[in-house]
């Protein structure tokens, strides 16, 4: 009866140990998950980045021409040759990370990249969750469409099926002017794509009529399609936009590294050669 008393206590008191190890093992891991969640909101990671010599820039690879594969599978690009430049400058090596670009504040945010880099244009809504570097490029937003469908100024497109980038800065554009093109649209409301050259591909058959997109990549994509007499790029009163990278609102130190860097590129005239050997301009 002794016997069967204590082996009850020991019982109990390994099933005790267990439950609190478990406790203990799970608490942890939910601290670090959080702090893995804030990395960069109160700390600044230019130090980190400048001990490993490495930063992680997270892009959407089929943006041309800002950062893209070419046939090789090389990355290529307006984005990839500054920031590049910029970070060989400060004895940094970029790695590049393809992400969804509908999650690219998540991802910054959460630690997974260090920086947004790819034609990120500047808008009050991301200035809520991200810093920004200073402007380094501006455009505007256009609509690409095909010759035959007669679409000659926003107001063509009435009744018209128009696309657009999920989460793009377009996209942001449409809904934050609607009088300008979203009150002409079928539905008043773009068809979203994960990526532009899908959408191109779908105004080719025929399954959509427009697509909303930055000039500069408009023109470079229809420069590099055999069919390029086809297309026709139409202008409206879309302001223009600032093309910024995104920092984490903690990395202060990375914000201002990059900064600096962009004022020497510009100064003597680097950026300005780039965007000739990119946008013809």
């Amino acid at each position: 009866m002794v016997s069967q008393r204590k082996k009850i206590i020991v019982n109990s008191i390994v099933g005790l140990v267990v439950l609190f190890g478990v406790i203990f093992i799970g608490l942890g891991l939910h601290n670090k998950n959080q702090n893995k969640g804030q990395v960069g909101t109160h700390n600044d990671e230019w130090p980190r980045i400048k001990s490993e010599k490495t930063i992680t820039i997270g892009l959407d690879d089929t943006f041309v021409p800002m950062g893209f594969r070419d046939n090789s599978g090389k990355l290529v690009g307006f984005d990839i040759d500054l920031a590049t430049q910029v970070f060989k400058d400060l004895g940094v090596t970029v790695k590049w990370q393809p992400i969804d670009w509908s999650m690219k504040e998540t991802e910054l945010n959460t630690g997974n990249i260090d920086a947004i880099w790819n034609g990120y244009t500047a808008t009050p809504e991301r200035a809520q969750k991200v810093a920004f570097s200073n402007s380094y490029h501006r455009v505007t937003q256009v609509v690409v469409t095909l010759k035959k469908n007669n679409i000659n100024s926003f107001a063509d497109m009435s009744g018209k099926i128009l696309a657009d980038q999920n989460s793009s800065s377009g996209d942001a554009e449409l809904n934050a002017k609607p009088n300008i093109l979203k009150k002409y649209i079928k539905d008043n409301k773009a068809v979203g794509y994960d990526t532009f050259d899908k959408a191109f591909n779908d105004l080719n058959a025929g399954r959509i009529d427009g697509l909303l997109v930055d000039e500069d990549y408009a023109r470079y994509y229809i420069s590099h399609q055999d069919n390029a007499d086809n297309y026709q790029i139409v202008k409206g009163d879309f302001s223009m936009t600032d093309d910024v990278v995104g920092f984490r609102k903690g990395d202060v130190g990375l914000q201002k590294a990059v900064n600096e860097q962009f004022s020497k590129l510009q100064k003597n005239g680097w950026i300005s050669d780039l965007e000739k050997k990119w946008f013809g301009q």
